[in-house]
């Protein structure tokens, strides 16, 4: 079975001593043995604060909601928002309370999500502040082995997009933090207790039970698919949320859910499989409104390669449903189109092409799955 970093925090609670320690954290912070990250450190060393990510410590806020600062009722400790109003970097006053930074989150391994960027983050800060920060370090859900997507552009830069790097880049979040502070000579005091077991392999080989990183991703099927389907949040489609298979479902009113997935079919894209599905979403795009559309299942994990197929899947919605499946405009005057953000570059506008955005894809990921080994700290297999 692959274990945790937290499991082996017996073996190095060292890293965590001399000093007072606060945790960033999210739902997905337990151990092996169920046990909150949050209770395990609260044994061993001086926990004196809380940090949390988008959706919080204890995983209970929605994507993109920010949150303020306040107390932990199970444990009385101030809990710090690194995803407020006042800002997504380290305060002062965060600051002032510790000495040692922990950061235990299960990651998905892909450039959008948003922990990354928040751990990205933590690098440059405790650097700049000369504070230690301790990674315990959590497996790539989608594997260490298989690169996907183009290199995010510099001038597309976003917290949903913080570094130049393919959307699936196949590190850990340790591995991740070390090649950012590496390459970028931070000079960051950054430790990781590293993952046991872990030799590059996908979450169902773990033998562990599915902590959902956040509502959004319930499975880990969804969170398979999210690597290609969550280009469809920058497009008028919804892409499942307010409906039980988020990330899985894509579609809109007035859609033919049988011929997408004739459509689909035709595409003969590995290690998928779609049926049709007419929805009514709870929440977001087309709230409250019948819809059509596809299901996606994932049939082959390894061989499925997500990104290509969320290509794919958007040149087929935008050549059937152009008008209902357009890109969306910038939240604001004079900021660049969600679609942007995510996929890191200016190419997916109106006539956008298919086959040289996934030529460029293969060239760049192959490039990067060759220079990311330098930061490994598993053997893959």
């Amino acid at each position: 079975m692959v274990t945790y970093g937290i499991d082996h925090l017996a073996e190095y609670k060292e890293l965590l001593s001399g000093g007072r320690v606060a945790l960033v954290t999210s739902v997905t912070g337990r151990s092996s043995g169920n046990i909150p990250t949050i209770d395990l450190l609260g044994r061993v060393c001086r926990l004196t604060a809380l940090l949390g990510p988008e959706h919080g410590v204890r995983g209970d806020q929605p994507a993109g909601a920010l949150t303020g600062d306040y107390v932990d009722e199970a444990t009385g400790l101030p809990v710090f928002s690194l995803y407020s109003a006042a800002g997504k970097r380290l305060r002062p006053e965060m600051l002032d309370t510790f000495d040692i930074l922990a950061y235990d989150i299960q990651d998905v391994g892909l450039r959008f999500y948003t922990f990354i960027s928040t751990l990205c983050a933590l690098v440059e800060d405790c650097a700049a502040a000369g504070k230690r920060l301790v990674v315990l370090d959590r497996p790539d859900p989608l594997g260490g082995n298989v690169v996907e997507g183009g290199i995010l552009q510099d001038e597309y830069r976003s917290f949903v997009g913080c570094r130049p790097v393919p959307v699936r880049y196949g590190l850990t979040a340790g591995e991740f933090a070390r090649m950012v502070n590496e390459k970028e000579r931070l000079g960051c005091d950054l430790r990781v207790i590293p993952c046991g077991g872990w030799r590059g392999e996908p979450f169902p080989a773990w033998g562990q039970i599915w902590q959902m990183p956040s509502l959004g991703l319930p499975t880990f099927e969804g969170a398979a698919l999210y690597a290609g389907v969550c280009i469809f949040e920058g497009t008028a489609l919804s892409e499942g949320r307010g409906t039980a298979a988020p990330f899985r479902i894509i579609g809109g009113p007035g859609m033919d859910g049988e011929r997408l997935v004739r459509e689909f079919a035709a595409l003969r894209l590995p290690g998928a499989a779609a049926t049709p599905v007419y929805f009514t979403p709870a929440a977001s795009k087309h709230q409250g409104t019948p819809c059509g559309g596809l299901m996606l299942h994932v049939t082959d994990f390894h061989a499925l390669r997500p990104v290509e197929l969320g290509v794919e899947l958007l040149a087929l919605f935008q050549r059937l449903y152009p008008e209902q499946s357009a890109f969306l405009p910038p939240v604001e005057p004079g900021r660049r189109p969600f679609i942007s953000l995510l996929t890191g570059c200016g190419d997916f506008v109106p006539g956008w092409d298919k086959d040289a955005i996934l030529e460029r894809y293969a060239r760049e990921s192959a490039v990067f799955a060759r220079e990311k080994q330098a930061y490994h700290l598993y053997e893959r297999v």
